[in-house]
Order: structure tokens, then C-alpha cells, then sequence
């Protein structure tokens, strides 16, 4: 397996169990009471937010995480360089996760039109977001597999 499918094995991981532990969290607090009903904008824009901020630093330490892990498994350093195929494979990977979540936007917007609650439009757009960055990793992982 190469050092490219390992690494996004490990983000897929790493951004599953991210988003479940926060995610608990969040619910945990809001099914004890620390958010009020009346500030429903502000519980779903601090919700994003602050995932988005944990995101960011749990996966740069997983990322070093793994680079160390890597190095001393197998005494090799991350490739320095991507060639053509790497950037070949990101670039397919990148649109494959824009469609997914530009039709999660769309659905988000939808159930605007259609008189659902509020909250239903930023669940939808936090999943989209999530299924987004996933489905960009899985096909990563598939195109490094079976080729462009």
C-alpha cells in the first residue's frame, strides 16, 4: 500500500471519528440545556464553526502523527514530490467532492423552499460537508487503487 493510500485511510478515519466525537458532544450539551432555543443561529453557526477549528488542528497532529508513525515503520521520509498521476488523482478527488457537496447545498436550499424547520437546512449542510470531504478521500483512495 502506498504511502498516499495509508494517508488517506488515516484522514478518512480521522475525519469520521471528529466529526461522531463532536458532533456527541455538541448533542450532549444541547440535551443538558447549555444552548437556548431562542439563539438557534448562533448554536448552528458557533456548531460549524468550532468544528471547523477542531477539524483543522486535530488533523494537522494526526497528520504529524502519522509522518512519525510512518517514518519509523518504515525509514521512509513523505514524499517530497507529487508527480502528474498524484496531481491527476487530487484533482478528479477535489471535483468528485464539489459535486457531492454543491448538490448537499442545493438540497439545503430546497428544504428552505419547502417550509422545513431551519435546523433541517444546516444539518443537511454540515452532512453534505462531511460526505463531501469523504467521498473526495474514498475516491482518492479507489484512484490510487485501480488507476486513473
Amino acid at each position: 500500500m502506498s504511502y498516499q493510500e495509508k494517508k488517506n485511510i488515516v484522514s478518512l478515519i480521522s475525519t469520521l471519528l471528529i466529526f461522531s466525537l463532536y458532533s456527541m458532544y455538541v448533542f450532549q450539551m444541547y440535551q443538558e440545556g447549555s444552548f437556548h432555543a431562542t439563539d438557534m443561529f448562533k448554536f448552528w453557526g458557533s456548531f460549524i464553526l468550532i468544528l471547523i477549528a477542531v477539524s483543522v488542528v486535530a488533523k494537522i497532529i494526526i497528520h504529524i502523527i502519522f509522518n512519525i508513525i510512518y517514518r519509523i515503520t518504515t525509514n521512509e521520509k513523505e514524499p517530497s514530490f507529487s508527480d502528474e498521476l498524484d496531481k491527476l488523482i487530487h484533482f478528479k478527488a477535489t471535483t468528485m467532492s464539489h459535486y457531492v457537496f454543491v448538490v448537499g447545498f442545493l438540497l439545503a436550499m430546497g428544504s428552505l423552499v419547502i417550509d422545513v424547520p431551519t435546523y433541517v437546512m444546516f444539518i443537511i449542510l454540515i452532512f453534505s460537508g462531511v460526505v463531501s470531504d469523504v467521498v473526495g478521500m474514498i475516491t482518492e483512495i479507489y484512484l490510487y487503487r485501480r488507476g486513473v
